[in-house]
């Protein structure tokens, strides 16, 4: 198998716990990867990540652990670029409709399933009856992040070929014009209910490992435990107090 598959976790009991990179750095994903998380995420649309450091980051990483590409859009070019360099996953940014839904799903699948071209250094390493056995493996996750995301989320959810939901918490309050955190939980316990109503796995994007907790407590089956950018502020600022007396 071209890599790690995301299915099987997905379709467990168990809840999936994320590490999120977005820093661009190979060594960064070879330590998180030492932590045998549920899965890795490379956050390409918010991130340093290029298309030499995406491929070499998923190739140490994806035998080990599934690797989610959070794409850079919800477009057949951006979805081709994660799949072809042997992501396991795609999280696809900003999905508010049936038809945003279902364009990001034919961009996942070889035809006659989909849309996505054949080709690519890494999938046709092992030959096209390799390559079209990963394509069965594929596992395309979207974000809800927008009020208009929300609103649909019910017939999102029911668009064939969509394996899991994932809440991006920060953009939906954006979109909500506010951080009330009761406004927001409303948002996402819907989110929740549309997708446990069609049978799939609900991820939160939590800033660390006591918010995941919180999360799996309340019946997410996928949540951020670590992020890259976070651990290193905050280990530098930690280092800092303690050589000098403050911590």
């Amino acid at each position: 198998m071209l890599f790690q598959s995301l299915k099987p976790g997905l379709r467990g009991g168990l809840p999936l716990d994320l590490i999120w990179l977005a820093l661009g750095s190979v060594p960064m994903a070879e330590f998180a990867v030492h932590a045998k998380p549920g899965a890795l995420v490379l956050d390409l649309q918010h991130g340093l990540w290029e298309r030499n450091t995406l491929e070499a980051a998923i190739g140490a990483a994806s035998q080990r652990v599934p690797v989610i590409a959070r794409c850079a859009e919800n477009t057949h070019t951006a979805v081709a670029q994660a799949l072809d360099a042997g992501a396991a996953s795609v999280l696809v940014p900003l999905v508010e409709t049936v038809d945003d839904a279902r364009r990001a799903v034919q961009a996942c699948r070889y035809p006659p399933h989909g849309r996505r071209s054949g080709g690519g250094v890494r999938p046709l390493l092992a030959g096209i009856d390799a390559m079209l056995a990963a394509d069965r493996e594929v596992a395309v996750g979207l974000l809800i992040e927008t009020v208009h995301g929300v609103e649909n989320v019910e017939a999102i959810a029911a668009v064939p070929g969509v394996d899991y939901l994932f809440i991006g918490t920060g953009d939906l309050a954006l979109s909500r014009g506010t951080h009330d955190p009761a406004v927001l939980e409303r948002d996402c316990e819907r989110v929740q209910r549309a997708a446990r109503a069609r049978g799939l796995p609900c991820g939160l994007f939590t800033a660390d490992a006591y918010a995941a907790n919180r999360a799996f407590a309340a019946g997410y089956r996928m949540a951020v435990c670590a992020n890259d950018i976070d651990l290193i502020r905050q280990g530098f600022h930690g280092a800092l107090a303690h050589a000098r007396g403050e911590a």
